[in-house]
This record gives structure tokens, sequence and C-alpha cells, in this order.
């Protein structure tokens, strides 16, 4: 079809999510020539502490942000599923009752998968178009595939009257990441994007599901920094860490039959018994198991107000997941060590699941201009690379709603 379709640029990168889903709106009535009757948005996240945690049923302390992922859908009267992303300028159509994963285009994944998974366990789907639409940068470590996820499960759910739950969802959503994107993820990212509060982080234990909702301190900003480097998580060394995980379980079960994951194990056990494990496996246990009591410990420091505990854990993150993980890079760590030599910063380190992507630094109000100007400025001369930084703010969860 035809249509006038823009392409991403940096102002729209930073529109506000009542502006993305307006236009998400008017982009799919140009694109099929209808009004949409139903519209989601779901939020990036950013993971305060608590990395590769997740899936090692431990504890992750993430928070969502003003960066979106809106779905803007409409039953058809065949059975058919057409969906278009403008941000990729890319579109594919299938039968609803015989989709199929393809290698091309690889976004189409996550919502036939959302839609298969959705099928899969009883509901029943109607012809569909949907539009989408982001502001989440691509790539960057800010989970723009669980917004994807996310904001589709919804917007099928609210246009076919479905019976799954939130949690349903939370849990389908993940396992699409699994089965049609091959990324071995933990929860947090589609737990974090559907169910997070405005103002807050989520204390989140990866095992029993239990959550709180931390209050994220006045006058603090967040800063996310885009290395400009890109990784594809299903190709990379994300899946190799999760089995090197596993691995060290199994190795450990030997003689401490009770553990079940590294979330089980404290720093006294892998000094007891570490030597059991190759180097290798020892310091991916060594990270898990020091980052769940980082979680624990910045949420004690968010609850008194201690920015300089804080800050102290979010660089011991960074450090233990360069050397220990090493999942770091050098763009990476060129960005921290900027934001350490800055006044005003509370603290800083890589976000995300690595080899590229963006750094997280937490930074006063009152420095937010002088530390955005000392990256682009020093992160060419020290990487030959352009640094991008998006100033954030903490927003709640997916929200769906029908149209008039």
């Amino acid at each position: 079809m035809n249509g006038t379709i823009r392409t991403t640029s940096r102002s729209e990168l930073d529109l506000t999510r009542e502006q993305l889903e307006e236009q998400t709106i008017g982009l799919f009535q140009e694109r099929f020539r209808s009004p949409p009757t139903h519209i989601s948005s779901a939020p990036g996240r950013v993971n305060l502490i608590g990395e590769h945690t997740d899936y090692n049923e431990g504890y992750v302390l993430p928070l969502a942000v003003d960066r979106y992922t809106a779905v803007a859908a409409a039953a058809r009267s065949d059975r058919v599923l057409r969906a278009f992303s403008q941000n990729l300028q890319s579109s594919f159509r299938a039968p609803v009752d015989d989709l199929l994963p393809r290698q091309r285009p690889a976004w189409s994944n996550y919502v036939k998968g959302i839609a298969i998974l959705l099928q899969r366990s009883g509901a029943e789907l109607s012809g569909t178009n949907l539009c989408i639409k982001g502001t989440i940068p691509r790539g960057a470590g800010l989970s723009s595939s669980a917004a994807l996820e996310v904001a589709t499960a919804h917007v099928l759910r609210a246009l076919n009257n479905l019976k799954q739950s939130t949690m349903d969802l939370v849990h389908l959503c993940q396992r699409a990441e699994h089965e049609f994107a091959g990324v071995l993820c933990g929860i947090m990212d589609q737990y974090v994007t559907t169910l997070a509060r405005s103002g807050t982080a989520l204390l989140l234990d990866c095992r029993t599901l239990e959550a709180e909702h931390i209050p994220f301190p006045a006058g603090v900003r967040i800063l996310i920094i885009d290395t400009g480097v890109r990784r594809k998580l299903s190709s990379s060394e994300y899946n190799t860490r999760r089995e090197e995980c596993s691995a060290a379980v199994r190795e450990l079960q030997t003689i401490l039959p009770d553990v079940r994951a590294l979330r089980d194990l404290t720093l006294e056990d892998l000094s007891r018994h570490g030597e059991l494990l190759p180097q290798t496996l020892q310091k991916r246990a060594r990270h898990v198991v020091s980052e769940n009591r980082r979680v624990i410990r910045a949420t004690r420091a968010l609850r008194d107000g201690d920015l300089k505990e804080l800050g102290k854990l979010l660089y011991e993150s960074h450090m233990s997941l360069r050397h220990q993980y090493e999942v770091s890079c050098d763009e990476l760590d060129a960005l921290v060590d900027i934001c350490a030599e800055c006044d005003g910063v509370v603290g800083a380190r890589m976000t995300g699941a690595g080899f590229g992507g963006c750094v997280l630094c937490l930074v006063q109000q009152n420095a937010v201009s002088e530390v955005t100007s000392r990256v682009e400025l020093e992160y060419p001369a020290r990487t030959g690379a352009v640094a991008t930084p998006y100033l954030c703010s903490v927003e709640e969860g997916v929200r769906v709603r029908a149209l008039p």
C-alpha cells in the first residue's frame, strides 16, 4: 500500500508517549486506509543493577524509561495478519492459521511468536492489521524486543477480548523471545516492561517473582548513553554465558546438591568449593553471586537515600561485568571512565547484556549539561566513535486502550 512514511530522526526518538501513540494511529490510517480500534505502548527498560542475574534466578533492580514501542491494531475480515514497522520500513503478511517464523524480516518473528503462542494457549485470534512505531534505540540494551512483544501481546488481548492474565502475558512474551528470537533471556525485561510504576525502580526476585517498588531519588536524573556499538544477542556470547552458568551449577551440585541455580550460592561457598570449577566458570559464578549481593545493598541505599553507596555499587558492578563476566567492550569502558571523572555523577555502569549498547549514568540535575558535553567531546577522542545521550524519566509499564 502507498502512504507517506517518514524515517526516524533524533527528534522523533524524543517524542512523548502521547505523541508517539498519536503518530502511530495516524500511520495506521495512512497504511491501511482505515482507523485502528486499539493502541498499546510499552516502555524500554534500564537496569539499575543486577546484570545477568535474572536467568540465574537472582535479584534485579530495573525501571522503565520514557522511550516506547507503540502498536496500533484493528481486526480484518479475513484470516490474515499484516504488520508494518515504520522504523524499519518493513512489512509482512501471513495467514493467522499458518504462522511460521522466517529469517526475514527478523522483527516479524517477535510479532508472529506472540500470535502463535497465544493460539497455542487456546486464544482465538482474528485477522489483524498492526502498525508499529518506536522511540527505543534498537540494539542498545534497552530491551526494544521486550517492548515490542509486550505491546503486541496486550493489544491482541484487548482486540480479541482474551482471558489471559497479565502474568500469563509476561511469561508468554519471555517464551516468544526464547523460541522465536533464539535469546534465552530471563524474565526481567518482560516483567518490568509490563508492571513498572512511574517514579520507582522494581526490586524483582526472579525465582519467586515477588516484587517491590522502590522510590527513585528526587533530584537524580537518568542519563542513558548509547555507545553506537550494536550486537545481536542470539549470535553473541549471551547464550554462551547462560550455558556457562548452568555448567557451574552442575559441577557444584556434586557437593552442594541443594544448589538449583547460582542464586543459591554465597561468596563463602565459592571460596570453599570454587576450585571444582574451571577458571572461566569460577569468574562467571563470582560475578553472579556478588551481583546479587549488590542488588540487595543498592536497594537498601535507595531506601536510605545513600547516593554515595549506590554509586560505589554501580562502579563495582561494571568492573565485575568487565573482568569476571567479560561482557563489556572498550567503548562501554571509555564511557564509564568519562562519567566517573565528572563532578555531579552518582555512578555509572554498562547496562543490558553487554557487548555494546548503553551506559547508565546517574547524575545530579545540575550536572547533566556538563556530563553530556564531556561525553560528546571526549568519547570520540578516546574511541573514534560518537555517543548519543538520552535523558530519561522513570515511567509506568505497558498501557492499552480502545479508540473511539
